[in-house]
Protein backbone atom coordinates (compact mmCIF):
# COMPACT_ATOMS: atom_id res chain seq x y z
CA UNK A 1 0.00 0.00 0.00
CA UNK A 2 1.16 3.62 -0.77
CA UNK A 3 -0.32 5.85 1.92
CA UNK A 4 0.23 9.94 1.67
CA UNK A 5 -0.15 11.67 5.00
CA UNK A 6 -0.46 15.70 5.42
CA UNK A 7 2.92 15.85 7.26
CA UNK A 8 3.56 19.48 7.60
CA UNK A 9 2.50 19.70 11.61
CA UNK A 10 5.19 16.66 11.89
CA UNK A 11 7.79 18.78 10.60
CA UNK A 12 7.06 22.54 11.94
CA UNK A 13 4.71 22.43 14.78
CA UNK A 14 6.48 21.17 18.33
CA UNK A 15 3.49 20.29 20.21
CA UNK A 16 0.09 18.82 19.77
CA UNK A 17 -0.95 18.30 16.24
CA UNK A 18 3.03 17.80 15.60
CA UNK A 19 3.17 15.56 18.37
CA UNK A 20 0.36 13.05 17.41
CA UNK A 21 1.54 13.18 13.24
CA UNK A 22 4.91 12.42 14.34
CA UNK A 23 3.82 9.66 16.85
CA UNK A 24 1.40 7.94 14.40
CA UNK A 25 3.84 8.17 12.03
CA UNK A 26 6.46 6.15 13.87
CA UNK A 27 4.03 3.59 14.99
CA UNK A 28 2.97 2.99 11.40
CA UNK A 29 6.48 2.76 10.27
CA UNK A 30 7.28 0.14 13.32
CA UNK A 31 4.73 -1.71 12.81
CA UNK A 32 3.79 -2.13 9.54
CA UNK A 33 7.54 -1.17 7.43
CA UNK A 34 5.74 -3.47 3.98
CA UNK A 35 4.00 -0.24 3.47
CA UNK A 36 5.30 2.99 1.53
CA UNK A 37 4.81 6.44 3.27
CA UNK A 38 5.00 9.33 1.61
CA UNK A 39 4.77 12.55 3.79
CA UNK A 40 3.83 16.12 1.95
CA UNK A 41 4.97 19.24 3.38
CA UNK A 42 5.05 22.33 1.77
CA UNK A 43 8.99 22.70 2.64
CA UNK A 44 11.69 20.14 4.00
CA UNK A 45 14.00 22.97 4.82
CA UNK A 46 14.17 24.04 9.23
CA UNK A 47 12.29 21.13 10.28
CA UNK A 48 11.55 19.87 13.35
CA UNK A 49 14.19 16.36 13.11
CA UNK A 50 12.14 12.77 13.77
CA UNK A 51 13.54 9.33 12.87
CA UNK A 52 10.96 6.42 11.09
CA UNK A 53 12.02 3.21 11.33
CA UNK A 54 11.88 3.25 7.63
CA UNK A 55 12.47 5.65 5.35
CA UNK A 56 9.91 8.08 4.26
CA UNK A 57 9.55 9.39 0.60
CA UNK A 58 9.37 13.29 1.24
CA UNK A 59 7.31 15.25 -1.39
CA UNK A 60 7.46 19.42 -1.29
CA UNK A 61 5.55 21.27 -3.94
CA UNK A 62 6.85 20.99 -7.48
CA UNK A 63 5.48 23.34 -9.97
CA UNK A 64 6.83 27.06 -9.83
CA UNK A 65 3.26 28.38 -8.46
CA UNK A 66 3.01 25.88 -5.66
CA UNK A 67 6.27 26.82 -4.44
CA UNK A 68 5.22 30.52 -4.48
CA UNK A 69 2.03 29.59 -2.79
CA UNK A 70 3.05 26.57 -0.14
CA UNK A 71 -0.38 27.70 1.48
CA UNK A 72 -2.38 27.11 -0.86
CA UNK A 73 -0.73 23.96 -2.31
CA UNK A 74 -1.50 22.43 1.08
CA UNK A 75 -5.24 23.43 1.20
CA UNK A 76 -6.23 23.68 -2.06
CA UNK A 77 -4.08 21.85 -4.74
CA UNK A 78 -2.46 18.68 -3.15
CA UNK A 79 -4.58 15.97 -4.30
CA UNK A 80 -3.28 16.73 -8.28
CA UNK A 81 0.24 15.76 -6.73
CA UNK A 82 -1.59 12.55 -5.07
CA UNK A 83 -3.26 11.45 -7.91
CA UNK A 84 0.27 11.66 -10.39
CA UNK A 85 1.93 9.73 -7.35
CA UNK A 86 -0.13 6.74 -7.41
CA UNK A 87 -1.25 7.39 -3.58
CA UNK A 88 -3.54 4.61 -2.50
CA UNK A 89 -5.09 6.40 0.42
CA UNK A 90 -3.90 9.87 2.03
CA UNK A 91 -4.46 10.60 5.78
CA UNK A 92 -4.97 14.44 6.53
CA UNK A 93 -3.67 14.31 10.19
CA UNK A 94 -4.78 17.95 11.45
CA UNK A 95 -8.14 18.22 10.48
CA UNK A 96 -8.18 19.06 7.33
CA UNK A 97 -7.85 17.44 3.33
CA UNK A 98 -7.57 19.51 0.27
CA UNK A 99 -10.34 21.31 -1.24
CA UNK A 100 -9.77 19.72 -3.95
CA UNK A 101 -9.56 16.08 -2.53
CA UNK A 102 -12.57 14.70 -4.72
CA UNK A 103 -10.26 15.29 -7.88
CA UNK A 104 -7.91 12.58 -6.00
CA UNK A 105 -9.12 8.95 -7.14
CA UNK A 106 -7.75 7.09 -4.30
CA UNK A 107 -9.38 7.03 -0.80
CA UNK A 108 -9.17 9.35 1.85
CA UNK A 109 -9.17 9.64 5.90
CA UNK A 110 -9.04 12.84 7.95
CA UNK A 111 -8.47 12.73 11.95
CA UNK A 112 -10.09 15.01 13.79
CA UNK A 113 -8.95 15.97 16.93
CA UNK A 114 -11.84 18.06 19.15
CA UNK A 115 -14.75 20.62 18.02
CA UNK A 116 -13.90 22.93 20.89
CA UNK A 117 -14.12 25.99 19.18
CA UNK A 118 -17.85 25.33 18.63
CA UNK A 119 -18.09 24.14 22.26
CA UNK A 120 -17.24 27.19 23.61
CA UNK A 121 -17.25 29.37 20.79
CA UNK A 122 -16.54 32.79 23.33
CA UNK A 123 -12.78 31.33 23.57
CA UNK A 124 -12.15 31.78 20.37
CA UNK A 125 -12.21 34.93 17.52
CA UNK A 126 -14.97 34.84 15.32
CA UNK A 127 -12.58 34.89 12.35
CA UNK A 128 -10.69 31.76 13.23
CA UNK A 129 -14.00 29.88 14.21
CA UNK A 130 -15.52 30.63 10.80
CA UNK A 131 -12.55 29.40 9.10
CA UNK A 132 -12.11 26.12 11.44
CA UNK A 133 -15.47 25.42 11.07
CA UNK A 134 -15.67 25.40 6.87
CA UNK A 135 -12.09 23.41 6.96
CA UNK A 136 -13.42 20.60 9.57
CA UNK A 137 -16.69 20.26 7.92
CA UNK A 138 -15.36 19.98 4.29
CA UNK A 139 -12.95 17.15 5.92
CA UNK A 140 -15.46 15.40 7.75
CA UNK A 141 -17.25 15.30 4.66
CA UNK A 142 -15.20 14.94 1.90
CA UNK A 143 -13.59 11.75 3.73
CA UNK A 144 -13.78 8.17 2.77
CA UNK A 145 -13.17 8.18 6.89
CA UNK A 146 -12.90 9.77 9.92
CA UNK A 147 -11.33 9.65 12.73
CA UNK A 148 -11.84 10.62 16.18
CA UNK A 149 -9.30 10.46 19.02
CA UNK A 150 -11.95 9.98 21.66
CA UNK A 151 -15.71 9.45 21.87
CA UNK A 152 -16.25 12.71 22.84
CA UNK A 153 -14.94 14.19 19.86
CA UNK A 154 -16.89 11.24 17.77
CA UNK A 155 -19.80 12.83 20.00
CA UNK A 156 -19.31 16.32 19.06
CA UNK A 157 -18.98 15.14 15.05
CA UNK A 158 -22.43 14.37 15.35
CA UNK A 159 -23.87 16.67 17.07
CA UNK A 160 -22.35 19.92 16.04
CA UNK A 161 -21.16 19.13 12.38
CA UNK A 162 -24.45 15.97 11.88
CA UNK A 163 -21.46 13.13 10.88
CA UNK A 164 -22.85 9.97 10.70
CA UNK A 165 -21.62 8.02 13.51
CA UNK A 166 -21.56 5.24 11.14
CA UNK A 167 -18.41 7.39 9.50
CA UNK A 168 -16.33 7.20 12.07
CA UNK A 169 -14.07 5.46 13.77
CA UNK A 170 -12.67 6.14 17.50
CA UNK A 171 -8.77 5.65 17.23
CA UNK A 172 -6.74 7.01 20.56
CA UNK A 173 -3.11 8.63 20.44
CA UNK A 174 0.02 7.85 22.83
CA UNK A 175 2.28 10.15 24.33
CA UNK A 176 6.16 10.20 23.20
CA UNK A 177 8.05 6.71 24.19
CA UNK A 178 10.29 8.79 26.71
CA UNK A 179 7.76 8.83 28.98
CA UNK A 180 7.47 5.17 29.31
CA UNK A 181 11.74 5.63 30.29
CA UNK A 182 12.63 5.65 33.86
CA UNK A 183 14.98 9.27 34.61
CA UNK A 184 18.03 8.82 36.36
CA UNK A 185 19.14 10.36 40.12
CA UNK A 186 21.45 12.59 37.91
CA UNK A 187 18.85 13.81 35.00
CA UNK A 188 16.78 14.26 38.03
CA UNK A 189 19.13 16.48 40.48
CA UNK A 190 19.96 18.63 37.16
CA UNK A 191 16.75 19.04 36.55
CA UNK A 192 16.02 20.67 40.00
CA UNK A 193 18.71 22.58 39.50
CA UNK A 194 18.29 24.34 36.55
CA UNK A 195 14.30 25.18 36.97
CA UNK A 196 15.14 25.67 40.83
CA UNK A 197 12.20 23.09 41.30
CA UNK A 198 11.37 22.42 45.62
CA UNK A 199 11.67 18.44 46.86
CA UNK A 200 7.74 17.97 46.73
CA UNK A 201 5.45 19.77 44.09
CA UNK A 202 2.16 19.34 42.24
CA UNK A 203 2.63 19.47 38.38
CA UNK A 204 0.07 20.56 35.64
CA UNK A 205 1.45 20.98 31.87
CA UNK A 206 -0.08 22.68 29.16
CA UNK A 207 -0.45 25.86 27.50
CA UNK A 208 -1.92 28.63 30.43
CA UNK A 209 -5.21 29.76 28.91
CA UNK A 210 -8.58 29.77 30.30
CA UNK A 211 -9.96 26.27 29.34
CA UNK A 212 -6.83 25.03 30.98
CA UNK A 213 -8.32 26.33 34.41
CA UNK A 214 -5.57 26.05 36.45
CA UNK A 215 -6.86 29.42 38.37
CA UNK A 216 -8.94 26.65 40.39
CA UNK A 217 -5.83 25.04 41.94
CA UNK A 218 -5.02 28.27 42.93
CA UNK A 219 -8.01 29.14 44.33
CA UNK A 220 -7.76 25.98 46.00
CA UNK A 221 -4.55 26.43 47.80
CA UNK A 222 -5.83 30.63 48.61
CA UNK A 223 -8.68 28.81 50.55
CA UNK A 224 -7.54 25.94 51.96
CA UNK A 225 -3.83 26.67 52.30
CA UNK A 226 -2.49 23.59 51.00
CA UNK A 227 0.95 23.30 52.08
CA UNK A 228 2.17 21.58 48.08
CA UNK A 229 3.99 23.80 45.70
CA UNK A 230 2.68 23.54 42.30
CA UNK A 231 4.64 23.76 39.07
CA UNK A 232 2.93 25.01 35.74
CA UNK A 233 4.62 24.10 32.42
CA UNK A 234 2.67 25.76 29.50
CA UNK A 235 2.98 28.59 27.04
CA UNK A 236 2.01 31.73 28.75
CA UNK A 237 -1.01 33.28 27.12
CA UNK A 238 -2.79 36.51 28.56
CA UNK A 239 -4.67 34.55 30.91
CA UNK A 240 -0.99 34.12 32.87
CA UNK A 241 -1.37 37.62 34.04
CA UNK A 242 -4.82 36.71 35.50
CA UNK A 243 -3.34 34.14 37.30
CA UNK A 244 -0.71 36.30 38.54
CA UNK A 245 -3.16 39.30 39.66
CA UNK A 246 -5.03 36.10 41.42
CA UNK A 247 -1.61 34.93 43.30
CA UNK A 248 -1.03 38.69 44.43
CA UNK A 249 -4.22 39.64 45.49
CA UNK A 250 -3.95 36.44 48.32
CA UNK A 251 -0.38 34.87 48.05
CA UNK A 252 -0.79 30.55 48.67
CA UNK A 253 1.29 29.23 51.49
CA UNK A 254 2.93 27.12 48.99
CA UNK A 255 4.70 28.73 46.12
CA UNK A 256 3.38 28.40 42.32
CA UNK A 257 6.18 28.10 40.03
CA UNK A 258 5.48 28.69 35.56
CA UNK A 259 7.97 27.12 33.69
CA UNK A 260 7.68 28.60 29.60
CA UNK A 261 9.62 26.49 26.70
CA UNK A 262 10.45 23.29 28.66
CA UNK A 263 11.82 21.05 25.85
CA UNK A 264 10.39 17.52 25.22
CA UNK A 265 13.37 15.52 26.95
CA UNK A 266 13.01 17.82 30.02
CA UNK A 267 9.68 16.64 30.86
CA UNK A 268 9.65 12.92 31.44
CA UNK A 269 11.68 14.18 34.46
CA UNK A 270 9.35 16.99 35.64
CA UNK A 271 6.75 14.30 35.94
CA UNK A 272 8.63 11.37 37.77
CA UNK A 273 9.58 13.76 39.93
CA UNK A 274 6.18 15.43 40.74
CA UNK A 275 4.01 13.74 44.07
CA UNK A 276 0.45 14.34 41.79
CA UNK A 277 -0.04 15.71 38.42
CA UNK A 278 -3.72 18.20 38.54
CA UNK A 279 -5.64 18.62 35.12
CA UNK A 280 -8.42 20.92 35.72
CA UNK A 281 -9.68 21.26 31.86
CA UNK A 282 -12.79 22.42 31.26
CA UNK A 283 -12.87 20.48 28.02
CA UNK A 284 -10.24 18.49 25.59
CA UNK A 285 -10.28 16.62 22.73
CA UNK A 286 -7.86 13.83 24.32
CA UNK A 287 -5.90 14.88 27.03
CA UNK A 288 -2.37 13.60 26.31
CA UNK A 289 -0.65 15.15 29.52
CA UNK A 290 -2.73 12.59 31.65
CA UNK A 291 -1.13 9.62 29.67
CA UNK A 292 1.97 11.52 30.04
CA UNK A 293 1.07 11.40 33.63
CA UNK A 294 0.31 7.70 33.67
CA UNK A 295 3.24 6.46 32.29
CA UNK A 296 5.40 8.52 34.69
CA UNK A 297 3.80 6.75 37.24
CA UNK A 298 2.54 9.74 38.29
CA UNK A 299 -1.06 9.98 40.20
CA UNK A 300 -3.77 11.57 38.10
CA UNK A 301 -6.14 14.42 39.20
CA UNK A 302 -8.67 15.19 36.43
CA UNK A 303 -11.84 16.80 35.50
CA UNK A 304 -15.13 15.25 34.93
CA UNK A 305 -16.85 14.59 32.21
CA UNK A 306 -15.58 15.80 28.45
CA UNK A 307 -12.92 13.03 26.90
CA UNK A 308 -11.15 12.71 30.91
CA UNK A 309 -12.52 9.40 31.97
CA UNK A 310 -11.22 8.06 28.67
CA UNK A 311 -8.00 9.11 28.98
CA UNK A 312 -7.90 8.78 32.98
CA UNK A 313 -10.20 5.71 33.27
CA UNK A 314 -10.37 4.24 36.90
CA UNK A 315 -6.65 5.18 37.53
CA UNK A 316 -7.38 9.24 38.33
CA UNK A 317 -9.21 11.20 40.83
CA UNK A 318 -11.55 13.23 39.25
CA UNK A 319 -12.87 16.97 40.18
CA UNK A 320 -16.17 19.38 39.49
CA UNK A 321 -13.86 21.78 37.28
CA UNK A 322 -16.40 24.80 38.32
CA UNK A 323 -16.41 24.16 42.07
CA UNK A 324 -12.77 24.94 44.23
CA UNK A 325 -14.81 23.13 47.03
CA UNK A 326 -14.23 19.63 44.57
CA UNK A 327 -10.88 20.82 43.68
CA UNK A 328 -10.11 21.03 47.67
CA UNK A 329 -11.48 17.66 48.51
CA UNK A 330 -9.82 15.73 46.17
CA UNK A 331 -6.11 17.13 46.42
CA UNK A 332 -6.39 16.94 50.43
CA UNK A 333 -7.63 13.23 49.89
CA UNK A 334 -4.72 11.90 47.30
CA UNK A 335 -2.43 14.28 49.13
CA UNK A 336 -2.63 12.93 52.47
CA UNK A 337 -3.00 9.22 51.73
CA UNK A 338 -0.01 7.49 50.12
CA UNK A 339 -1.57 4.48 49.64
CA UNK A 340 -4.77 5.85 47.59
CA UNK A 341 -1.29 7.55 46.22
CA UNK A 342 -0.14 3.88 44.95
CA UNK A 343 -3.19 2.48 44.49
CA UNK A 344 -3.61 4.78 41.47
CA UNK A 345 -0.60 4.27 40.02
CA UNK A 346 -1.01 1.01 40.05
CA UNK A 347 -4.41 1.30 38.36
CA UNK A 348 -2.68 3.78 35.75
CA UNK A 349 -0.11 0.60 35.00
CA UNK A 350 -3.17 -1.31 33.71
CA UNK A 351 -5.13 1.84 32.15
CA UNK A 352 -2.12 2.92 29.83
CA UNK A 353 -2.42 -0.25 27.87
CA UNK A 354 -5.41 0.60 26.09
CA UNK A 355 -3.13 3.44 24.76
CA UNK A 356 0.04 0.91 23.44
CA UNK A 357 1.94 1.62 19.99
CA UNK A 358 1.21 -1.40 19.00
CA UNK A 359 -2.39 -1.41 19.63
CA UNK A 360 -2.87 2.04 17.68
CA UNK A 361 -1.13 0.69 14.87
CA UNK A 362 -3.54 -1.89 14.62
CA UNK A 363 -6.12 0.08 15.06
CA UNK A 364 -5.32 2.67 12.48
CA UNK A 365 -4.01 -0.13 9.97
CA UNK A 366 -7.43 -1.65 10.23
CA UNK A 367 -9.17 1.94 9.25
CA UNK A 368 -7.04 1.54 6.12
CA UNK A 369 -7.97 -1.56 5.04
CA UNK A 370 -11.50 -0.57 5.54
CA UNK A 371 -11.62 2.31 3.63
CA UNK A 372 -9.76 0.36 0.89
CA UNK A 373 -12.24 -2.73 0.94
CA UNK A 374 -15.56 -0.49 0.64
Amino acid sequence: MKIGFDAKRAFFNRSGLGNYSRNMLQLLAQHYPEHQYCLYTPSDQDTIAFNLPKQPIIKTPQSWTNRKLKSLWRSLWMAKDLQRDDIDLFHGLSNQLPKNIGKFKGKSVVTIHDLIFLRYPTLYKKADRMIDTRKFRHAAQAADRVIAVSKQTKADLVDFMNISPDKISVVYQNCHSSFSKLVSKEEKSQLSTVYHLPQNYMLSVGTIEARKNIGIVIEAMQKEAIDMPLVVVGSPTPYLDTLKNLIAQKPPKAPIIFLHQVPLKHLPGLYQMAQLFVYPSIFEGFGIPILEALHSDTPVITSQGSCFPESGGNAAQYIDPHNVDSVIDVLKQVLNDTDLQQEMIAKGQQHRKNFAGDKLAQDLMQVYQYVLKN
